[in-house]
């Protein structure tokens, strides 16, 4: 009998693995990314990332100076959310984090540039690594703390990742239905539109016969 819940237990892991694979491959499954970024001497270097509402998000970077790695510069970094709001700012920094909840649905930016008495020539490298969704919760926090462990831990892992899966998902499907009600909405506009445009063809048209007809019966050619 243990072993038949022992062999149910590993089915289920083996078929939650595989399914959490499969939506990992369909970008449904938050993860973390681990970014090289090349920061110019003048300029600023910007990456985006659309995150849905109420999702933890974690980030690390720090600075390596390829050309001189004993010197390595200072940058300044600023995150904002998709309405422009400041999430994180900090200047003069070789290395530093953000964590935030979203409150706003939408591309959340994250840029970063080197200070104005730095800039230099060379390529001045800058490490992101960017956390969303379940790759940002600190699971041996949550192991702790609820004194779970083994296949136990791993199935509340793979809870947490199929929720986010789910969450996902409802978030396409709220994003398609948006979509589709403004695409029928400027289908709407654009028949109208036609519908006018048609009607001030005929109008103009019949302006356009009637004045011809009243100039030929004055010229008495008809």
């Amino acid at each position: 009998m243990a072993e038949n819940s022992k062999l149910r237990v590993r089915t289920a892991v083996l078929s939650l693995i595989l399914l959490c694979s499969t939506f990992s491959n369909l970008n449904l499954v938050p993860v973390a990314e681990a970014l090289w970024l090349s920061i110019p001497s003048s300029g600023t270097k910007c990456v985006s990332e659309e995150i849905q509402n109420n999702v933890v998000v974690l980030a690390d970077y720090y600075v390596i100076n390829e050309d001189r790695p004993e010197h390595t510069p200072n940058v300044s970094a600023r995150v904002t959310s998709p309405y422009g709001n400041n999430l994180h700012h900090n200047e003069n920094v070789t290395h530093g984090q953000f964590a935030f909840t979203t409150s706003e649905a939408g591309n959340y930016m994250a840029c970063f540039w080197l200070d104005s008495h730095q800039q230099q020539a060379g390529t001045t490298t800058l490490s992101l690594d960017w956390r969303i969704g379940i790759a940002a919760k600190d699971w041996e926090s949550v192991a702790r703390k609820e004194k779970i462990e083994g296949v136990e831990l791993d199935l509340r892992r793979l809870e947490g990742t199929v929720q986010s899966i789910h969450n996902n998902l409802i978030y396409l499907r709220e994003r398609e239905a948006e979509m589709r009600e403004v695409s029928e909405r400027t289908n709407a506009r654009v028949a109208w539109l036609s519908i006018m445009s048609l009607g001030v063809c005929i109008v103009v048209s019949v302006f356009q016969l009637w004045h011809l007809k009243n100039y030929f019966q004055k010229k008495k050619l008809i």
